[in-house]
């Protein structure tokens, strides 16, 4: 999503290290990158689109709070571990050979059905959690192993929210609901598209502020997950939608949380708005 042209405003610059930070004096909008042809200059500084993060860029500044905060395009030491280690999970097919794949699908079973016996890693049961067929690792295809890790946070985690998703206990249900597993896989999918994880650097604002997230809490991929799932529910109960609208409510979906990634009070994913939908 890129941000709007940052209308005309007065600026002032600072230097930290290699970095040119800008603080711009106007109301709240999109965030503004900071562009190395503003060193010359103790007036003015370049400020447009985040397309161009990457491109002769140093630093990514955002102004919270009245405070200068920089998220650097050269990662810190924290930051590019976790994001090599994020990299590799999502890069781990699900591999129904292997026993601690099998034990994950299993404590998926029992996260979700505490009291029901699994007859299988096979079976028709998988069906009644939203999964297409009698075997769930078919599903999988899209988004790998990192796609169960998430459904099995999230189920750990956040189990009342889990449950009302799943048993379709908020608001008036459409006649054909979205499978609930299923509809997980794709959200594991759409999260890593819009943090454009397979890129090394930061190429996107968004990108930029989840780094600095996840460099503070290694498990903000799978809190974001939780929260854009209950987003993604919200609005398809708001928007009376049925099976056939569900990439659209995904793209929807996708708008929301990058629109509260980028508000200046958002530091932590629990500082998003809609982190408050979970429980």
């Amino acid at each position: 999503m890129e941000a709007a042209p940052a209308p005309a405003a007065a600026e002032t610059q600072h230097r930290h290290g290699g970095c040119l930070s800008v603080k711009t004096f106007m109301p709240p909008g999109p965030v503004a990158r900071c562009s190395s042809q503003a060193a010359g200059s103790s007036d003015q500084a370049s400020c447009g689109s985040p397309r161009w993060i990457g491109k002769s860029l140093s630093c990514v500044c955002i102004k919270r709070k009245g405070a200068y905060e920089r998220i650097c395009v050269n990662l810190t030491p924290v930051q590019e571990q976790r994001l090599q280690r994020l990299r590799h999970r999502m890069k781990v097919y699900f591999d129904h050979s292997r026993r601690d794949h099998q034990e994950a699908l299993r404590a998926l079973w029992y996260a979700t059905y505490p009291d029901q016996e699994l007859q299988g890693l096979v079976s028709e049961q998988w069906k009644d959690m939203g999964w297409q067929g009698r075997d769930p690792s078919t599903d999988f295809r899209g988004a790998g192993f990192i796609s169960l890790e998430n459904l099995l946070f999230f189920a750990k985690t956040f189990s009342a929210s889990f449950q009302r998703l799943l048993q379709k206990q908020c608001g008036n249900r459409a006649t054909w609901e979205y499978p609930f597993a299923v509809a997980g896989v794709n959200i594991t999918f759409m999260i890593m598209q819009m943090l454009d994880l397979q890129s090394t650097k930061p190429r996107t604002f968004v990108k930029a502020v989840f780094v600095q997230m996840l460099s503070e809490d290694e498990w903000a991929f799978d809190l974001l997950y939780c929260v854009a799932f209950l987003v993604m529910d919200k609005q398809w109960v708001e928007k009376n939608a049925s099976y056939m609208d569900f990439n659209e409510i995904l793209k929807s979906t996708r708008a929301q949380l990058e629109r509260e990634l980028l508000l200046d009070d958002v530091m932590r994913i629990e500082d998003m708005p809609s982190y408050r939908l979970l429980c």
